[in-house]
């Protein structure tokens, strides 16, 4: 196996993925490089997921070749973070802000290996950087949607990764905090973390992402930042227009009555 560029952090080729007998991905060709900022667009179902676990190692793939940091993605995922769509966690537990940020620097930690102060500095520095280190002693219960989101983005810079993978990170939050949150993921981009990110929020995603895909079993990605026409109609099966005058994309969907 030959080593890829030292730019390039993902290497996708003719991938072929889904589970037991069911193939969700189909000849997925995909290279994220250093300091991308790639926005995945497409309907539920469509393997979006199903790309992001394949990435980091939790799901076999059946055909073609991934790899991550120029190594297996079991291997190359220490070098990744994760942000869930869904963050489980039980409400009546009383955990704060501090310690579920802290759990990202476990990851890379042996069974009973103590955190250091270094650790610690660490964990107050991310959450300093999504502006939630007041927030620190606070229960992750006691927060708002946007805030908890904000948690769990820091959880995964704890590990200090090269790529951060988010899985639609503003599906249960209001504007605002959608906003805040998309601001935020472009200052960390801006301070060089490469990150993936797939969403169904057309009508921002286009203004802080770098490159925009669309995915559905097919990926129609060309490492540029427009949605044309033709990736939605290939992405959503359906006829679009698209309105961009130097505001957020819209999409409207056209259908047929009856239909």
């Amino acid at each position: 196996m030959t080593a890829i560029e030292s730019t390039t952090q993902v290497e996708i080729k003719n991938l072929y993925g889904g589970y037991d007998h069911e193939t969700v991905l189909e000849d997925i060709n995909l290279t994220i490089h250093e300091n991308d900022f790639i926005g995945l667009i497409g309907p539920n179902g469509g393997g979006k997921t199903t790309l992001l676990k394949i990435i980091l190692g939790l799901l076999p793939y059946k055909k073609g070749s991934v790899l991550v940091m120029g190594h297996s993605p079991q291997k190359g995922r220490q070098h990744i973070g994760y942000v869930p769509q869904f963050a489980i966690f039980d409400s009546d537990f009383p955990i704060s802000v501090y310690d579920v940020v802290k759990m990202g620097r476990l990851s890379g930690k042996r069974v009973f290996q103590r955190l250091t102060g270094e650790d610690d500095a660490i964990v107050e520095e991310k959450l300093a950087w999504v502006d939630m280190l007041d927030y620190k002693n606070r229960g992750i219960r006691e927060l708002s949607g946007g805030q908890r989101q904000r948690v769990y983005i820091a959880r995964a810079l704890a590990t200090e990764p090269e790529l951060l993978l988010l899985d639609e990170p503003t599906v249960s939050v209001d504007f605002e905090s959608r906003t805040k949150i998309y601001e935020l993921l472009h200052d960390i981009n801006r301070q060089g973390v490469t990150i993936l990110m797939v969403s169904h929020d057309l009508n921002v995603i286009s203004s802080y992402v770098k490159t925009i895909g669309c995915l559905n079993r097919n990926l129609h990605y060309h490492g540029q930042k427009e949605i044309t026409e033709e990736m939605l109609k290939s992405g959503y099966n359906c006829p679009v227009e698209l309105i961009a005058h130097g505001l957020p994309h819209r999409v409207l969907a056209e259908h047929q009555e009856g239909r």
